[in-house]
């Protein structure tokens, strides 16, 4: 019978992955010291942590290697699960079953911990909610003590054995960082000097010469995107109306809220999807890896699975409610329905929206599912950029408003008057917000207008918003200066 101390927070999640610390040697071979120094005292992390090692390059295997303390390492269950961006970015793999269904079953919190520098919700793993950044040393220390809520300075790993016991010193790192040649060109020059011949896979995949991409329309990686093809010829004299709401939207939510990286369900959209392609759910890979397909892409947007839309009732999950018949559905289903009734769409969002690793793809979904713009208290600066970029027009609430002082819903039809002749960068609007009531018997409609700033910032912002994104304005100049020659 699995038993977790539920109570203490447990780990089941344990990883050194390629990112940030993992770059440092001194960090790298104290976690192989602290490794070595546990496995000697008989310590071993408990049966339900799953352990990984995902060093950014082959040279940290070869440094560790040769100050031996890669078997160390393995002896503890962080075995070299490959190169690159692992768990990190989603690909952590399944945990054990036993452990996956007492997490179920119960809704456990339960905990990872790893040295990478991207935390967000859903992102490590989808049943794991809390997720600790640390350095690898610390991994490996958490790993063994099994749960977060550990005093290291007064609780012993295990057998009577504390952490001060077992950690290196600074002198043994920077003797063992000596030894494993960790900072010798030669180390790297070996493992790299056939980096362009030694992948006899990668080799033998069958190329044609050709000055364009050959696409294939049966990958399921990599699709000709659509981006170009939303060009509005340098105006935007049409008012986005009527348009509905698509999700109500809290304060801080992330890229990774509105375009996840990690693993794709099943019974996704995007699952759905690849399983009607003919991909088997274990080949699924993540959606950070899947960018090159928008049909994936897309389908995941607003498909975190701990985004909360208020439309939704604020339950977890890519869902919204298709206001013209109230049904309630995945986000991706509703946008297909509004585009069929040829209705644009927008989101209403707290403060610092889009905060976090502000990745392309969380502006290029929110464009692609036809959202024409996002009116929230504040945006993160790369994101509201980058949703420029996509011809998503970023707007603020005035005055310090909100969707909640304004008592606005969601279930509104809302005005937004984008004319050539008031559109112009740090403009304010007036935005017409309207719900239908039934006064005496009849329906009559109740409207709400309000001001918000147009967060295009710069002339050249204007023009990319103009033109329906960057692509379509390279894409214009290009062709007006080939026309030329």
């Amino acid at each position: 019978m699995l038993v977790l101390p539920i109570s203490q927070l447990p780990v089941v999640l344990a990883s050194i992955t390629s990112c940030t610390n993992t770059s440092n040697p001194s960090l790298m071979i104290a976690a192989g010291l602290l490794a070595k120094n546990a496995a000697e005292r008989g310590l071993r992390p408990p049966s339900f942590v799953k352990t990984s090692l995902a060093p950014g390059s082959r040279a940290v295997t070869a440094y560790l290697n040769n100050a031996g303390l890669l078997q160390p390492l393995e002896t503890l269950g962080f075995h070299v699960a490959g190169y690159g961006c692992m768990t990190c970015i989603g690909n952590s793999g399944p945990l054990l079953p036993e452990v996956e269904q007492a997490i179920t079953e119960n809704n456990l919190t339960v905990a990872a911990v790893l040295s990478g520098n991207r935390n967000f919700e859903g992102r490590v793993h989808p049943l794991i909610k809390a997720n600790y950044l640390a350095s690898p040393p610390l991994v490996v220390a958490f790993a063994l003590a099994g749960y977060m809520g550990i005093d290291f300075k007064t609780e012993p790993i295990g057998n009577d054995v504390f952490l001060a016991d077992i950690f290196p010193t600074e002198k043994e790192i920077a003797d063992a960082v000596e030894k494993s040649g960790a900072f010798a060109p030669e180390t790297y020059k070996k493992c790299y000097a056939d980096v362009f011949q030694a992948n006899e896979t990668w080799n033998s995949i069958p190329t044609q010469p050709s000055k364009l991409f050959a696409w294939n329309s049966d990958s399921t990686y990599i699709q000709e995107p659509p981006f170009c093809t939303n060009a509005r010829a340098g105006s935007v004299s049409t008012p986005v109306s009527p348009a509905r709401c698509l999700a109500v939207l809290g304060d801080s939510v992330t890229t990774d809220h509105i375009s996840p990286a990690g693993s794709i369900k099943p019974d996704s959209p995007a699952g759905r999807f690849l399983t009607e392609a003919g991909v088997v759910p274990k080949d699924f890979n993540s959606y950070g890896s899947r960018r090159g397909n928008d049909k994936v892409m897309t389908r995941g947007t607003f498909a975190n699975i701990r985004i909360r839309n208020a439309l939704a009732g604020g339950k977890e999950g890519g869902i919204t409610k298709f206001l013209p018949t109230g049904e309630v559905m995945s986000i991706y289903d509703a946008t297909m329905k509004y585009r069929e009734r040829s209705i644009p769409l927008l989101i209403l969002a707290g403060s610092e929206y889009g905060t976090g690793s502000s990745r392309d793809w969380a502006a290029k979904g929110t464009a692609l599912l036809g959202v024409k713009a996002v009116i929230a208290k504040s945006f993160e600066r790369i994101h509201r950029g980058n949703l420029v970029g996509m011809g998503v027009l970023p707007l603020e609430f005035s005055h310090g408003a909100s969707a909640e002082s304004l008592n606005l819903t969601g279930e509104e039809e809302f005005t937004l008057p984008i004319v050539d002749s008031n559109f112009t960068p740090g403009s304010v609007m007036s935005v017409i917000a309207a719900k239908p009531v039934v006064v005496n018997g009849r329906e009559m409609f109740a409207e709400t207008e309000f001001q918000v700033r147009v967060r295009i910032d710069t002339p050249v912002e204007l023009q990319y918003y103009l033109n329906g994104g960057i692509l379509p304005t390279v894409m214009s100049t290009l062709s007006k200066e080939t026309a030329k020659r």
